[in-house]
């Protein structure tokens, strides 16, 4: 068949096959097979092109298309520029057009902004070339799903094809080559840059994940996906496979060494710590201030300080640590954590002071020379292996080297973790300054959307408190107070009280950065929260014998949490229910929020039942 022929027949067929099943469907088999083999037969492209169809995944979708990628712009649907045949909900025609990918644009900035960046792509590219300008603007798809509509807004450019009155064959295909000559344009041409755009994102309580689960999870690629929201690969994401035989910080962060070729000492920088020093560049180059402080507790101090406006703006730059626990944790990340806890944010109004101890000490980036002075073969060599050698870094340097290098603000910390018999157990050390997430849990493996996702995690961001004050509290419409929250927090501490596991100062000021973060608005998402922080916060703590799992009266420790738990005035409601997914949101239709069962519960259930074999505890 040939190209008219096809169109019509899916177009005029495609509202009584939508009543029919979809499976093996011959309308499906035409656009998949039979349209991509006429239009690579028609269009002879070369290699680099990749033709993509879908007339839905399981179930009709309510618009079919085809689209036409080139790899040097795109490889997805989801984002990116390509031409596209877009097909009517009602059947009544079909569009050619030149869109975007919709997906991550709403991902990236949300409905709202998405249409507006859209809205700028398609005038840059129209005004750009007048052959374009005289294809039409709109297209209309008379589609009754939020993804279809999203395909009348993200296009540069379309001419549409009645399916009663469709056109020649000869001039449809003049009209899909004429438009593939402008895609090409298009990819040479040399688009302005992107400017800086805020991305709603859910700030973390901490920004230290340990994100176990057992082997293929996607525990890696949630990170990646992380960064693809609001950075680029390139730049704000930094893989660094662990090896069994670390023990040091140095061999995270680098060391001293005076066995050069040239016999002069030099620092040797490891990926991990040039990364740091990236982040501090992306904070410097956002408009943000790094200078001294001074003040009569903490002397003199390094800090960072600047609007909320511009903070905002600073991207997360996301280290993973993969197959963390090869090695032993608290052995090679011991200055990492113990620098964590210096962090200090305050704010003014909307005006804040950020500052932490150093990670690299002063001594290690300002070597003396025999006569005392500073070796500035070392100093040239260290600055630019860091990436500090452009004149504009001069002034940031040699606060580096007055004061050191601490934790940048905007660096998060994810571990990939297996737990087996070739892996190393976590300190409470390790888990007391971390968010334990059991991906298994947090972010579930759905086969049923393997090829076409419903849901996805919510962008997550850096910390911008480490202090929790009761005036913050105020933004927490579920509980302005905090009492609930200490209520909460007390009892689960009335049960651990005297054992190994008791909580403290650290644990409460975590539990109400939690509940700040997520503001819960009502009592549903704030036993939400309680349910997350028993997750991720208590219940990894907790492991051993019954002898160990004893509570101080001589009780069953697991089963007196539960008890409590079950009968807590927030916990309760949602306990045999479900409850808010804090962590993930619909694809389609982010304001309805994901329902996932009581966490906590399930966790405690599995904790009794390994129990029985001698010794049980929260890993997977």
């Amino acid at each position: 068949m040939k190209l008219r022929a096809l169109l019509s027949e899916i177009a005029s067929n495609w509202v009584q096959a939508k009543t029919e099943p979809f499976s093996s469907h011959p309308i499906a088999k035409l656009l998949r097979k039979d349209l991509t083999s006429c239009l690579k037969a028609e269009l002879d492209l070369d290699e680099r092109f990749l033709m993509k169809a879908s007339a839905g995944a399981g179930n009709w979708a309510d618009v079919a298309w085809l689209s036409i990628l080139d790899s040097k712009i795109t490889t997805s649907t989801q984002s990116g520029v390509y031409p596209v045949y877009l097909f009517r909900s009602d059947g009544s025609g079909v569009y050619l057009s030149l869109g975007f990918g919709t997906t991550e644009l709403k991902s990236k900035y949300g409905t709202t902004l998405a249409k507006q960046k859209a809205k700028e792509m398609r005038d840059r590219i129209r005004t750009s070339n007048q052959q374009l300008m005289q294809w039409d603007q709109t297209v209309e798809l008379r589609s009754n799903t939020t993804l279809g509509q999203s395909y009348e807004w993200a296009s540069a450019g379309a001419k549409f094809y009645p399916t009663d009155q469709m056109p020649d064959n000869d001039a449809l295909i003049s009209d899909i080559k004429e438009l593939l000559e402008l895609y090409a344009g298009i990819n040479t041409r040399n688009e302005p840059v992107e400017p800086t755009v805020f991305v709603e994102r859910q700030c973390l309580s901490k920004p230290f994940l340990l994100l176990a689960g057992i082997s293929g999870t996607g525990k890696t690629r949630f990170v990646r996906k992380q960064v693809e929201a609001t950075g680029s690969l390139n730049e704000t994401y930094c893989l660094t496979s662990v090896r069994p035989d670390w023990h040091e910080p140095s061999d995270l962060l680098g060391y001293v060494s005076r066995l050069s070729k040239d016999g002069q000492a030099e620092y040797i920088t490891t990926d991990v710590l040039q990364f740091i020093a990236k982040a501090w560049r992306g904070i410097f180059d956002s408009g943000l201030s790094v200078q001294v402080h001074s003040n009569e507790q903490r002397g003199e101090r390094l800090v960072v300080t600047g609007g909320s406006q511009t903070q905002q703006k600073v991207r997360s730059y996301w280290l993973c640590l993969d197959e963390m626990n090869l090695a032993p944790v608290e052995q090679y990340f011991a200055d990492y954590l113990s620098v964590l806890e210096t962090r200090s944010w305050s704010w003014d109004n909307d005006q804040f002071t950020y500052s932490s101890d150093p990670l690299l000490k002063p001594l290690a980036l300002g070597l003396a020379d025999e006569n005392g002075d500073t070796d500035e073969v070392y100093d040239r060599k260290l600055r630019s292996s860091l990436g500090f050698d452009d004149d504009k870094y001069d002034e940031l340097w040699q606060l580096f080297c007055q004061y050191g290098l601490g934790i940048p603000f905007n660096l998060i910390v994810a571990g990939t973790v297996n737990m087996d018999e070739t892996t190393h157990g976590f300190s409470r050390k390790v888990i007391d300054r971390a968010l334990s997430i059991d991906f298994g849990e947090f972010f579930p493996n759905d086969i049923d959307e393997f090829f076409e996702a419903k849901k996805q995690p919510l962008t997550l961001g850096y910390p911008i408190y480490s202090q929790a004050k009761l005036d913050l509290f105020s933004q927490v419409e579920a509980d302005s107070t905090a009492e609930k929250t200490k209520e909460f927090f007390l009892s689960v501490n009335a049960v651990l009280k005297g054992t190994a596991f008791e909580l403290a100062y650290r644990a409460f000021n975590e539990l109400c950065l939690s509940v700040i973060s997520f503001s819960p608005k009502d009592e549903d998402e704030l036993a939400a929260v309680f349910d997350d922080f028993l997750m991720c916060k208590i219940l990894p703590r907790v492991e051993g014998d019954e002898d160990k799992l004893t509570t101080e009266d001589g009780g069953a420790l697991l089963e007196k949490l539960v008890e409590v738990l079950s009968n807590q005035s927030t916990l309760k409601a949602i306990w045999d229910g479900e409850r808010a997914d804090l962590l993930r949101q619909n694809i389609e239709d982010k304001d309805t929020p994901i329902k996932v069962s009581c966490r906590s519960k399930i966790k405690l259930e599995y904790m009794q039942s390994k129990l029985q074999s001698g010794f049980t505890s929260f890993w997977p």
